[in-house]
């Protein structure tokens, strides 16, 4: 296990780790069914009964949820730091040209303060160590009344809490490196795991309150797929999201957040 020191901003994102002729991130999930519907699953349940003018999908790479989103907002916006990202999200977005596309970075977004009411982060934190300028940022373009939906790879989930009780050892506070050792250097992109405790804390830091949580796929695993049927796993997922999301339970966590009164 490496930890980041989470007291050092010396790491610079570089749009260029995922800018990979080799990899087309909408090959990776294939055979991801279960994880896709389980984040859905949980979208829908903290955003159900709410409309919005405008949502932002930070770091959405090709739009996989972008179409999902256009069911909660008059305006929906793409942004990713890679312009590979955005060329493969024009052809999945093709049937969607109202579907705007930005290369934008999350710490230094093109919007003006308060203009948008609702800003999503999925399966993008675990590239952003420091996050605390991304929550700034976020707070800054928020507005009042807006909401930020934010999903992140949770380092404290009941396997990791088991073993580290089992070791007599805490939760480490600060963010944690899961790249094998020899990509644990600035050439490669980040990959971490965050302590959600962590992460509230520097979500308050920012001025931005979580109001409700939800443990998501619960039941992430390669040999539970293959043996228990699709239905099934999404019918148990339902009702763990809510049931497990106060201790944390499962490897991807989703947040609902506002700004703090």
């Amino acid at each position: 296990m490496t930890t980041i020191d989470t007291t050092s901003n010396d790491h610079q994102k570089n749009s260029d780790w995922y800018n990979d002729p080799e990899h087309n991130y909408r090959d990776y999930w294939k055979g991801r069914g279960y994880e896709d519907a389980a984040e859905r699953m949980a979208i829908k349940r903290l955003l159900d009964g709410k409309h919005f003018r405008h949502a932002v999908d930070i770091g959405g790479g090709y739009g996989r949820l972008c179409i999902f989103l256009e069911n909660y907002a008059d305006k929906v916006t793409l942004t990713d730091p890679s312009q590979q990202q955005l060329d493969i999200a024009k052809d999945y977005l093709k049937d969607h040209p109202e579907i705007d596309r930005q290369i934008m970075q999350v710490e230094q977004m093109d919007f003006a303060d308060g203009s948008v009411d609702l800003l999503t982060i999925v399966r993008i934190l675990h590239h952003i160590p420091h996050p605390e300028k991304a929550f700034a940022e976020i707070a800054r373009v928020l507005s009042t009344d807006g909401y930020f939906l934010m999903e992140f790879a949770n380092y404290g989930h009941a396997r990791n809490r088991l073993r580290h009780f089992l070791r007599g050892e805490d939760l480490p506070k600060e963010p944690v490196d899961i790249r094998p050792k020899a990509h644990q250097t600035a050439e490669y992109a980040p990959f971490v795991n965050h302590n959600p405790l962590t992460i509230k804390k520097q979500l308050k830091e920012a001025g931005l309150e979580v109001k409700r949580i939800l443990s998501v796929s619960n039941l992430r695993s390669p040999a539970l797929k293959k043996i228990v049927p699709h239905n099934l796993m999404l019918a148990v997922e339902g009702i763990l999201q809510p049931a497990l999301s106060r201790v944390y339970f499962g490897p991807s966590v989703f947040f609902l957040i506002h700004k703090a009164k």
